[in-house]
């Protein structure tokens, strides 16, 4: 399902918005649920829906893969455990050439590795074998992060893949359906535009601050 909420909302920042995503998710608490943030945004998010499912914590880290001539302009995303989603239609109408999509996934795959090691530290992922694997965002744009994660975490061995966001668009079920179980968004206003206009501080979130929230030292 898609929970729709009040399409006027505007949380003060993301640990409000984690906060009131929670009371969306009550029904999980019971579950063998893992939840998996996605950084750097996501993290504040999933600490506090971690927090009140009393659920583990762990990120799971994608990169967007952007056309090459409009790098904001996502073709696709990958994830870990060699997961990749590609927008085809798109990439045929920016003639995107093979090669470019090679090139492009290398830069973007090295970076996520670096990512992976960068947040986890020297701790193994949380495994996601037969868990719920709850996958939590900042909010919901294209889709193509969130299915990305989602089809990440079926491959780590989660019996069912949940996706929830503070904010997105009406149609995210529509577009998530074919990679998460169910899709829960808190805030689904109609026309939808950028994530961050749902946020009074929608400053960016730091590697520090996702190493902190995920309890892994600095050094």
């Amino acid at each position: 399902m898609v929970f729709r909420g009040n399409e006027d909302r505007m949380f003060r920042d993301r640990r409000e918005a984690g906060r009131e995503l929670a009371l969306r998710l009550e029904s999980l608490r019971a579950a063998d649920t893992v939840v998996l943030a996605l950084p750097r945004g996501g993290v504040p998010v999933g600490f506090e829906v971690a927090a009140a499912l009393d659920s583990p914590l762990d990120v799971i880290v994608v990169r967007k893969l952007g056309v090459p001539t409009q790098p904001e302009l996502a073709m696709g995303a990958i994830g870990e455990n060699g997961v990749r989603v590609l927008d085809e239609d798109l990439m045929a109408r920016a003639g995107v050439r093979p090669g470019d999509l090679e090139a492009v996934e290398r830069e973007e795959r090295a970076e996520l590795e670096r990512r992976v090691r960068r947040y986890r530290g020297d701790r193994s992922a949380v495994s996601l074998r037969g868990k719920v694997a709850l996958v939590v965002d900042d909010g919901i744009a294209t889709g193509s992060t969130a299915r990305a994660a989602a089809r990440a975490a079926r491959a780590a061995g989660a019996s069912s893949v949940v996706v929830a966001a503070p904010v997105g668009p009406v149609d995210a079920r529509e577009r998530l359906a074919t990679d998460a179980d169910e899709v829960v968004i808190a805030c689904t206003p109609d026309p939808f535009h950028a994530i961050g206009a749902f946020y009074a501080d929608f400053s960016q979130t730091t590697d520090s601050e996702v190493r902190r929230l995920l309890g892994v030292d600095e050094r």
